[in-house]
């Protein structure tokens, strides 16, 4: 059996690193998160979307919102904009697929919602027509990237980029962002609600 020990604490000391360099970002993040605050505090919703990984991670923000994060609180408004494969199939056989994201986008976004377009290269087109569609709408388009942060950048309202060019580590401070923004959310817009055990 190969000794795998050193191969796994570098994988853990490499994501550390990572998770630690994005913490410099924790003011965009904040911004973020006060958009997000507000959007809801003014009745509006969530719209996620990604492809792969950043699909389910896409999938995650909205159902931790719909659902529960820690507390036993009202639902919140959400839609991952990737989960249903009518709507993604039937756009993409008809229309193509850049435009899998922006379509439902027009459909359920409106002025004062806040988009989620999540990218680790930046340059998925499908994300980039649904943000630059989120912009024209007046819809708040907050991005999570990589290192360079690619064409998605010009349309962020404010663009979380990890200081990685591993596609596995942008990932894992993704979803770690996404887990901060459940938690303010719910600290924020329901103090009171009680802490969900188990």
């Amino acid at each position: 059996m190969p000794d795998l020990k050193k191969t796994i604490s570098a994988q853990l000391k490499d994501s550390a690193r990572v998770l630690t360099a994005t913490a410099k970002q924790s003011a965009l993040i904040d911004k973020a998160a006060q958009d997000l605050l507000r959007c809801f505090r003014n009745g509006g919703k969530l719209l996620s979307f990604g492809n792969g990984g950043s699909s389910c991670d896409a999938q995650n923000f909205a159902d931790e919102l719909t659902g529960r994060y820690r507390r036993n609180r009202p639902p919140l408004p959400a839609l991952a904009l990737t989960t249903n494969q009518g709507d993604l199939t039937s756009i993409a056989n008809d229309f193509g697929f850049e435009f899998v994201f922006e379509r439902p986008l027009r459909a359920h976004g409106r002025a004062g919602d806040v988009a989620i377009a999540i990218s680790t290269s930046g340059n998925s087109k499908n994300v980039l027509r649904a943000a630059a569609a989120a912009r024209e709408m007046g819809i708040t388009v907050i991005g999570l990237t990589g290192r360079g942060g690619g064409k998605l950048k010009a349309l962020c309202d404010h663009c979380i980029r990890i200081p990685s060019d591993s596609t596995a580590r942008i990932q894992e401070a993704h979803i770690t962002v996404i887990q901060i923004w459940c938690g303010i959310l719910e600290d924020e817009l329901f103090p009171d609600a009680p802490l969900a055990h188990g």
